[in-house]
């Protein structure tokens, strides 16, 4: 039983929580999310990047209903997107929408910001600032109010092309997966050396080049250190994730691959995600012990 406005109590000091981002597949990673809350598996570190972003702050609240929610039946909301939305400006995803419209009370998905600050945990959300192309990895001292919050997530979730750019504090900034998609290295910068990771691809999977460098190049010409990022993704991604294998072969990271991915970054079928949700926790659930013992959290 929790105390109104006490603060929650978290039971993982020494390993950081790490939500990959990819639009959403984070349907499956909302499953496993759901068995992290479950099973009272509490960290005191959590880094998110697009997608991973919105994980990570429902991860946060304590809210597995509402991440399923935000990446399974908000598809069904008549203003969630499409290409006719895409068409108008709006972005395939409607991200004014879906990030400063719906986590209101009486909205679509109400998001529990008292609860959020109740949570002691250390937050990163990674985003690319798109003048200067460098990552901006905001931090809860960057967060005064829910406002703040959700402007900062759909930064740092603003896909490329398909999606306009998000505007926090007058700088303009895109999709934190520009810096590969996993936020392994602030991380890192921030002192951890233990490093749990839900990922969302399948083991083995790289990432390759971008096929279309024109039309990268073309659409963002006045912002070229975007397209350039674009251009190199792949490269860090790949770097990353063979980091993060050898930090494993090490017994210094524990990394949840989705046994199968079964949607792309941009489904927008309810039955496959739900689908992709319902597998994501069955893994949870058969697993989660493996976490337990890596994890090894405090009573």
């Amino acid at each position: 039983m929790t105390i109104p406005n006490q603060p929650l109590k978290n039971n993982i000091q020494d390993t950081a929580l790490i939500f990959e981002g990819g639009g959403m597949r984070a349907s499956y990673s909302s499953g496993l999310l759901h068995h992290l809350l479950e099973n009272h598996l509490y960290f005191d570190y959590v880094a998110g990047i697009s997608a991973g972003a919105s994980c990570s702050v429902n991860y946060l609240s304590r809210d597995q209903e509402r991440s399923k929610r935000s990446f399974v039946d908000i598809v069904k909301d008549p203003h969630f997107g499409g290409w006719k939305s895409f068409l108008t400006g709006e972005g395939y995803f409607r991200a004014q929408y879906i990030y400063e419209k719906t986590p209101y009370p009486n909205a679509a998905l109400p998001f529990d910001f008292q609860q959020f600050n109740r949570n002691p945990a250390q937050l990163r959300i990674g985003a690319f600032e798109m003048k200067t192309g460098m990552m901006k990895y905001f931090s809860r001292q960057d967060i005064q109010s829910l406002q703040d919050l959700m402007k900062i997530v759909r930064a740092s979730s603003s896909l490329p092309i398909f999606m306009p750019p998000a505007i926090f504090k007058e700088v303009p900034y895109v999709d934190g997966g520009l810096s590969g998609g996993i936020p392994l290295e602030v991380a890192k910068q921030d002192g951890y050396n233990r490093f749990f990771v839900i990922l969302t691809r399948p083991k083995g999977y790289r990432k390759a080049p971008v096929k279309h460098k024109r039309i990268a190049k073309t659409f963002y010409r006045n912002y070229p250190q975007v397209a350039e990022a674009m251009l190199h993704r792949h490269q860090l991604y790949n770097q990353t994730l063979e980091e993060l294998e050898d930090l494993q072969r090490d017994g210094k990271a524990f990394l949840v691959y989705p046994d199968e991915m079964p949607v792309s970054n941009m489904e927008k079928n309810y039955t496959k995600l739900k689908r992709s949700y319902s597998l994501g926790y069955q893994q949870g659930k058969r697993d989660v012990s493996l976490w337990k013992q890596f994890c090894e959290p405090s009573i």
